[in-house]
């Protein structure tokens, strides 16, 4: 039997240990780390030595995170691992069911509850029910009737502020919800006996049929026809868990049966744009959603809005846009390229499609404003802005996508900007 070489430890071997256990926790909390990993952790550990915590923290850094969304995650489960009391106690308060009043509420921030999760796994469930303690004095009564339950509170949740079971059943959710529209009127005709025009050509055609003598006039309406759908969705790294939670209720979009889409078309883009309309066209949501991951190669990487709009423009209006498309883009609009570029591919979109509307996440920000160069080039060539970052705000746009005159946010934004100028 082949010997495998003895891995060099450090002087404390529980330190070792420790880090073993952290690699574990991470990869609960969603980061891709295997043994080799570790092994090369507790090496740069003990050639780094551990004399400075801020040193320990980016040793374990480089060998840990390899991109960048992982930063959140990583820096919240180092606090709650090697000690940070005050972040412990405030993770076990937000695993506990909580009194509205009594203790102090605050939002976790993006990352917070998977590493909670990740850390106190199983240890919740020795906890969910507190012991009660009887005061004779003290009597609390809480009237349960007005509370908010748990799927109203997750409709609510932030995309980015759920944890793995919470995204588990947001998916389930978002399945559930269609995204229904109206039928549009076609230049075509169709034969109807209570037709509001007449059918000269079908009258004379049966005339002739009886020796010239006409006996009723052919009545006709115009026919209805659905329009086509065309997603198009940013998975770049500041987009890629909005993105990912989204192609999902995409994916349901279109599958489902009698929704009224004429046919559902999907674009990432991130540096480049990639078609996923035959992947989301499978059944299965896990199989689809790998498919389109492996075809599109800049995922979690890169912005290039307006590069990939031109390609869009260029290669696939005529395809796609060309029976009164309702375009959905989903992105953050943080782009550094010249923004006369893109205000330029944005029209170019805008006069394709029936109706573009535009879900952008930071749009949950009760501060937001238009001051990044890439929204404030693209928000005046869009028919709605809406946020989207949550089951609520998707529910939303199902609720208005077949009204015209519903804008969104974009009137008040604009107006700022008028006044900024």
């Amino acid at each position: 039997m082949a010997e495998l070489p003895e891995l060099s430890l450090p002087e404390d071997p529980k330190l070792a240990q420790n880090i073993t256990h952290f690699a574990r926790a991470l990869r609960k909390a969603g980061l891709p780390i295997g043994p080799g990993r570790v092994v090369d952790a507790v090496e740069a550990v003990a050639a780094a030595g551990f004399t400075s915590r801020q040193d320990f923290y980016w040793t374990l850094h480089a060998c840990f995170v390899s991109k960048p969304e992982h930063r959140v995650v990583f820096t919240q489960v180092f606090r709650l691992y090697w000690r940070d009391p005050r972040f412990l106690e405030r993770m076990m308060a937000a695993l506990l069911p909580a009194i509205k009043g009594v203790q102090e509420e605050q939002a976790a921030k993006p990352g917070e509850k998977r590493a909670a999760e990740a850390l106190l796994d199983g240890a919740n469930q020795d906890i969910d029910a507190p012991e009660s303690v009887e005061d004779e004095s003290t009597e609390i009564e809480i009237d349960a009737a007005l509370t908010i339950s748990s799927d109203e509170r997750l409709r609510s949740l932030d995309f980015e502020q759920m944890s793995t079971d919470e995204v588990a059943r947001a998916k389930k959710i978002l399945a559930q919800i269609s995204l229904p529209v109206q039928p549009m009127l076609s230049r075509r005709l169709m034969a109807a006996k209570q037709g509001d025009r007449a059918d000269w050509r079908r009258t004379f055609r049966e005339a002739a049929r009886r020796g010239g003598d006409i006996q009723s006039i052919a009545r006709a309406k115009r026919r209805h026809r659905w329009p086509n759908l065309v997603v198009i969705c940013d998975i770049s790294g500041s987009m890629s868990h909005y993105s990912r939670i989204v192609l999902h209720f995409l994916h349901a979009v279109a599958n489902a049966k009698g929704a009224g889409w004429a046919r559902v078309h999907g674009f990432t883009f991130g540096t480049r744009l990639t078609n996923i309309t035959r992947h989301m066209a499978t059944r299965d949501v896990d199989a689809a959603l790998a498919a389109a991951g492996a075809e599109a190669q800049d995922w979690e990487g890169g912005t290039r809005i307006g590069a990939c709009l031109h390609e869009f423009n260029r290669d696939w209006s005529r395809r796609v846009m060309g029976q009164g498309a309702v375009v959905l883009l989903i992105t953050d609009g943080l782009d550094r390229d010249d923004p006369k570029a893109l205000a330029h591919e944005m029209q170019r979109l805008h006069l394709s499609a029936r109706r573009l509307i535009w879900l952008n996440p930071l749009l949950r920000w009760d501060g937001f404003a238009a001051k990044a160069q890439g929204i404030r080039a693209m928000l005046p060539h869009v028919d709605s802005f809406r946020a989207g970052h949550s089951i609520a705000s998707l529910e939303d746009l199902a609720a208005v996508i077949s009204r015209p005159e519903d804008s969104g946010e974009k009137a008040r934004l604009l107006s700022q900007m008028g006044s900024q100028t």
